[in-house]
This record gives structure tokens, C-alpha cells and sequence, in this order.
């Protein structure tokens, strides 16, 4: 299935007023997640910058108000958050509820790819708690706010995980979200296995995703939520995925060079997704839709159309989290 969209998608032009509107992107002070701030700013909306480095996140606002904020455009905001830690995340939603009365948009945007299987002091993998269980969290967290503004007159509420086409490379016979032990997954230790890895929490983030469109819909909440592969965009962590997938020497650096998008390209696909208003004019078609670039449907695996499995990682994940007194 292709786009709704008739031409490319231009967030410059495209995106709505967002003038009121709050939004939360993770992950914001680098790569996507920071020109996915810009593109929303630069519509009205007050956006936060959710990351770990302080003293970073702040220097990519100032960046990023030379770049093209000015007057009339809207605000970018630091709040601090780390994913490695639950606590930590929880703690940082339980924040922002403080400071704001609303939130229109939440994009779980923050990756992380792992060289090395590593386990937490908590027993869990490092992989899944901060691309997956720390940000199933914070969503839950800020789920209550989400809600109360959706009810406002005028609103458009919606829940956005950037997700990857890596979770395209996980066996079916391994997505497997059963049990925390599950969960755990280790694949090998190898090039491949690393992939399949990031991949394993990619695919939990769209299960999310479904589920929670599910649980709203069956609410009569209108809130929409939605998953997406950026493309393998030009930073750091993109340029390893991109390693991962073409392990062909000089050949494949080469070829790299062609299939990175910008970062500021790359964070088109999440712009349309949090605020296209296309998307809530066709929500039945974009509820828990897989978005790819430049703003298409995409194809999920067999996997990730599972409704078994997305129930099977919510269960486990709310165990996991009531385990460790969350």
C-alpha cells in the first residue's frame, strides 16, 4: 500500500499549525529525534527534548534555534531521561505530569544498539530495557495525561514508536514475548546475532504499538498510535545498523553512502506520523499503521501482525514491571 499523500510529504509546508500543542520526543538531543523536534517547533508546538545528556540536549536546542526557530515558531524544552534505568524513566514522566496540563504527542524515538550482550542489575537484557520495557513504561505513565487530552475539544492525540526494518530480520520461531526469560533473548554473539537483537526489541516496539491500539479503540479512546522504520539514516548508530545489514567490506561503505538519508530527511516519516492531519482525516487506515519513508505504509513481518504476541509482551512486560515494584 502506498501513501495517502499524492507527492512527497514536506514538513516545512505540510505539517499544521501546531500553535498549543505539547509534545515529548525521547532520544531528542541527536540524529532523528532532534530534527523531528525541529520539524514540529518550527510548526508552533512546545516540544521536549526527553534525554540523558543535559549539557548535549541543551547544546541541540541552541543548534537547533540557529537552524530556523525564530519568532512565531514554537519552543524546544529539555527534561531529563534515561531509558537504561525504569526508575529512572518513570520518574521522568511523573516529572513532565508536574509541568504540563496536557500532552498531544508522545514519539518514542530513543534507540540503542548494543555491541555486546549485557544484562542490567535488574536481569534484564540492555537491548529490550531501553528500546522497549523503559519506554512501555514511560508510555504507561503519561498514558493518563493522553487520555485527558484527548477529550479536550479540537485535540489530536496520538502515541508515535520509531521503530526499525531490523525487526524484519528476527526468526518467527524467536519473537517469542511470553516470559521475562523470553525477553532475555541472547541470539549469538556475532555480527547477525547483534542485528537480531535490536531487531527483537524493534518488533516489541510495534506489538506495543498494537496493543495499544487495541486497548483504546476498545475504549472508544480516540487517540491513534502508530510505528515506523526512519530509514537508515546518517548517524552514528544508523552507520553501525547499516554495517550490521552490509557486511561487504569497502563495497559496502560505498554503498552506504547512498542509502543514508539526512538526519533531517530521516526525521521526516516521524514529523507525518506525530501531526500529518491526513492521519487522523484516515484514522481507521492509520491506527496502528507501519509507516516507512518517506510517509508510505510499510510492511510488517508476519510476526509483528501478531495480535497474540502483542498481548503475550504486555502481559509480560506489566509482570516485569510489578516485579520490580513499578
Amino acid at each position: 500500500m502506498g501513501a495517502l499523500f499524492s507527492r512527497r510529504f514536506n514538513p516545512r509546508d505540510d505539517l499544521p499549525d501546531l500553535h498549543g500543542k505539547v509534545i515529548i520526543v525521547t532520544g531528542g538531543s541527536a540524529g532523528i529525534g532532534k530534527y523531528t523536534a525541529l520539524h514540529l517547533a518550527r510548526r508552533g508546538a512546545k516540544v521536549y527534548l526527553a534525554a540523558r545528556n543535559e549539557s548535549k540536549t541543551l547544546n541541540a536546542i541552541k543548534d537547533l534555534e540557529l537552524e530556523g526557530l525564530g519568532p512565531g515558531n514554537g519552543t524546544l524544552q529539555y527534561i531529563q531521561l534515561n531509558l537504561s534505568d525504569p526508575r529512572s524513566a518513570k520518574k521522568s514522566a511523573e516529572e513532565f505530569l508536574q509541568r504540563e496540563s496536557r500532552l498531544d504527542v508522545l514519539i518514542n524515538n530513543a534507540g540503542f544498539l548494543e555491541q555486546q550482550y549485557a544484562k542490567t542489575e535488574d536481569g534484564l537484557g540492555e537491548s529490550i530495557l531501553a528500546n522497549y520495557l523503559s519506554p512501555f513504561l514511560y508510555t504507561k505513565t503519561l498514558i493518563p495525561l493522553l487520555e485527558k487530552t484527548a477529550q479536550m475539544p479540537g485535540t489530536d492525540v496520538r502515541i508515535v514508536n520509531v521503530s526499525s526494518g531490523a525487526h524484519s530480520v528476527v526468526p518467527r520461531k524467536d519473537a517469542v514475548y511470553n516470559s521475562r526469560e523470553a525477553l532475555n533473548i541472547r541470539f549469538s554473539d556475532n555480527r547477525m546475532g547483534n542485528l537480531r537483537r535490536y531487531g527483537y526489541a524493534k518488533l516489541a516496539n510495534i506489538l506495543h504499538i498494537n496493543e495499544l491500539q487495541r486497548r483504546f479503540d476498545q475504549e472508544h479512546t480516540p487517540i491513534i498510535c502508530l510505528s515506523l522504520h526512519p530509514g537508515t539514516v546518517s548517524t552514528p548508530g544508523g552507520q553501525e545498523l547499516l554495517k550490521k545489514m552490509l557486511p561487504f567490506g569497502n563495497f559496502g561503505k560505498v554503498l552506504g553512502r547512498w542509502l543514508l538519508k539526512s538526519q533531517e530527511d530521516g526525521a521526516i516519516t516521524s514529523a507525518f506520523a506525530a501531526a500529518a492531519s491526513q492521519v487522523r482525516t484516515h484514522a481507521d487506515q492509520y491506527k496502528a499503521a507501519y509507516l516507512i519513508p518517506y510517509a508510505k505504509f510499510g510492511k510488517k513481518s508476519k510476526a509483528a501482525n501478531d495480535p497474540q504476541k502483542a498481548l503475550d509482551l504486555w502481559i509480560t512486560s506489566e509482570g516485569i514491571l510489578e516485579d520490580l515494584g513499578l
